[in-house]
């Protein structure tokens, strides 16, 4: 009878497996098959932008790109990357300390949050794992509770590209709604940030025990951070990681002046972390926020390639920093 059991079991498990992959596939496909639409309404616009002066896309972008202000770009571009780099290890410095090593140093996690933007150019997961090997290797600190304290930083990332969305957006309104002529972001966004509000506080209430009862979702070791987290720590959070977005706001909108794009600093703090939001979806080569783009800013097409050029830069120039840190590195990961 255990044998018959243990037969169907196994009959079970290996019905499940073309399943899964038959879903993956059919996923994959789909998010492909989105980012082809993306690149083609993009592409769409820039053709119909460079018909309207007479010339091929061709020849539209690259005049676009021949008057833009590169070296200024770089001045711009290369401070901001340390900056970045420097204000995002010591917010996860923070996070691991409260969490998982309360010992650690901030001079210990700078070569292994560095090392692990060289990962972050194939998948941002995988950049976290190598935080996570780190934590099980060096302090003994068990996977699902490393990594359940990369889940508590991201979702203080989207609720701070949240947060700062909601205050761009009540300041410059007006110029959302100039903008949803494509989208209703005007209604659409209103409608996030109150959803996102109402959760927050339910989400608190849940973890730390004073809300339903739902052990298997309450104690999974993947959420451990968001047991012991109080309501303060996610405050201080967002506080550390705060200085990054706000010299993203300034570093575009400088950056698209160098362009020759006429945006302000107001347009930037309403779409800027929308934009990013958008990037964060499982679409190859980031196609959400190309298109956003280009809807966000209609009378300038071209600036969903210069968003590719941004990005590219980007996450390049910090593997760079990556491969500086190596050497220390491997030495935090796999010195004795």
């Amino acid at each position: 009878m255990a044998e018959q059991q243990d037969s169907q079991t196994d009959s079970g498990s290996e019905d499940k497996v073309p399943t899964r992959k038959a879903s993956n596939l059919i996923f994959k496909l789909a998010m492909w098959m989105l980012t082809i639409l993306c690149f083609y309404l993009v592409y769409s616009r820039t053709e119909a932008k460079a018909a309207f002066e007479g010339l091929t896309v061709a020849e539209y972008l690259i005049r676009f790109f021949a008057d833009a202000n590169w070296l200024g770009w770089l001045m711009l571009m290369v401070p901001y990357s340390f900056f970045f780099f420097f204000v995002d290890a010591h917010a996860s410095w923070r996070a691991i300390r409260w969490f998982n090593a309360g010992e650690l140093k901030l001079t210990q996690v700078l070569p292994i949050r560095a090392s692990a933007y060289i990962l972050s150019l194939v998948n941002e997961q995988v950049g976290k794992g190598a935080m996570s090997l780190y934590l099980a290797r060096r302090h003994e600190v068990p996977a699902w509770q490393a990594l359940s304290t990369m889940v508590m930083l991201g979702l203080t990332e989207i609720y701070q590209l949240l947060i700062f969305s909601a205050i761009g957006v009540s300041l410059y309104y007006s110029l959302v709604q100039e903008a949803s002529t494509q989208l209703p972001l005007d209604t659409i966004l209103p409608i996030v940030f109150v959803v996102a509000a109402a959760y927050l506080p339910l989400h608190i209430l849940f973890f730390r025990g004073h809300l339903m009862q739902a052990p298997t979702i309450r104690n999974a070791q993947i959420f451990r951070a968001f047991r012991e987290a109080r309501p303060h720590q996610y405050l201080l959070l967002l506080l550390f990681k705060a200085p990054n977005l706000i010299g993203a706001v300034f570093v575009y909108t400088t950056a698209l002046a160098l362009f020759n794009v006429d945006v302000s600093f107001g347009q930037m703090l309403a779409f800027l972390p929308v934009i990013f939001l958008a990037a964060a979806l499982p679409l190859p080569f980031h196609a959400g926020a190309l298109l956003l783009w280009a809807v966000l800013f209609p009378d300038y097409p071209e600036v969903g390639v210069f968003s590719v050029i941004m990005h590219t830069f980007f996450v390049v120039f910090n593997a760079g920093i990556g491969v500086a840190f190596l050497p220390k590195a491997n030495a935090e990961l796999f010195g004795d």
